[in-house]
């Protein structure tokens, strides 16, 4: 485990305001905290979206990129939260953004991983209607699965480059995120976290997919011209958002909120 990730202090819940959580080999606390939900009744999959801001509400740097607004305490809960994923559902254009590579479980994450039954590798899913895909994708031998729509005229050349049961065509030309969400949860990947960018957040959101929301405040004002990490030109029907967990470092926020109706928080 990195030597320099930090203690995070506990704000919320209330009954345990006050603790720390030091790093520790295999992050048993933050497994627990962290723990992804299950799929709801009659859903295929449970999908929690892990987005960062900062307090001016930017979900970019200057650069352009999340990266430049992160930080060690945001890294230490972001490879829990992959590790206990199967799959990570990301829009390519922030895959070319950010510079994907295919993903690993951190070496000591694994043992909590296969515990839980499941599959040693994480998964990628890149939603483009385009079909282009980032060069950091392009000649692994862990290729990612593409969710694109029938009217893409790669398809064909889609389906020769990284096989066939790794090209999910859900819609005909828009993507309709439900039915790659069915996609995914047949070939057994129903623990779906979506990485952004803000335009899939919101679809999502609007299509009212997103169960969770993990949401960190990153001590910075930026102004300029960013997204926000929920991007529409129109307003959204308001969605309740009750908060599960609330970690601090060094002026960051950590925070889970459980989205929809009023119900027990997880975890």
């Amino acid at each position: 485990m990195p030597r320099e990730l930090p203690p995070l202090d506990v704000l919320l819940p209330l009954d345990r305001a006050g603790a720390t959580l030091a790093p520790e080999a295999g992050e048993p606390a933050l497994h627990n905290l962290y723990a992804h939900p299950d799929p709801a009744p009659g859903r295929p999959a449970a999908v929690r979206a892990n987005m960062i801001a900062t307090v001016d509400g930017s979900a970019q740097g200057p650069d352009g990129r999340s990266r430049s607004i992160n930080g060690p305490a945001d890294w230490r809960v972001f490879r829990v939260m992959r590790a206990v994923a199967d799959v990570v559902l990301v829009g390519a254009g922030t895959a070319r953004a950010e510079g994907y590579t295919p993903l690993a479980v951190p070496a000591d994450l694994r043992a909590a991983r296969a515990a839980r039954d499941q599959a040693p590798d994480l998964e990628l899913a890149l939603v483009t209607g385009s079909g282009e895909l980032p060069e950091g994708l392009r000649g692994t031998d862990r290729p990612p699965y593409v969710v694109t729509v029938a009217a893409n005229p790669r398809l064909a050349d889609l389906r020769a480059e990284l096989g066939e049961d790794r090209v999910l065509v859900a819609g005909e030309h828009e993507v309709d995120l439900a039915a790659a969400l069915a996609a995914l949860a047949e070939r057994g990947l129903t623990r779906v976290l979506a990485e952004g960018g803000p335009r899939l957040l919101t679809d999502l959101v609007r299509a009212g997919l997103v169960d969770e929301l993990c949401l960190t405040t990153s001590p910075l004002l930026v102004g300029g011209p960013g997204l926000r990490a929920v991007q529409a030109p129109e307003w959204l029907d308001p969605l309740p958002a009750r908060p599960a967990h609330l970690l601090h470092s060094d002026g960051m926020l950590l925070g889970r909120w459980v989205l929809g109706p009023a119900g027990p928080a997880a975890g």
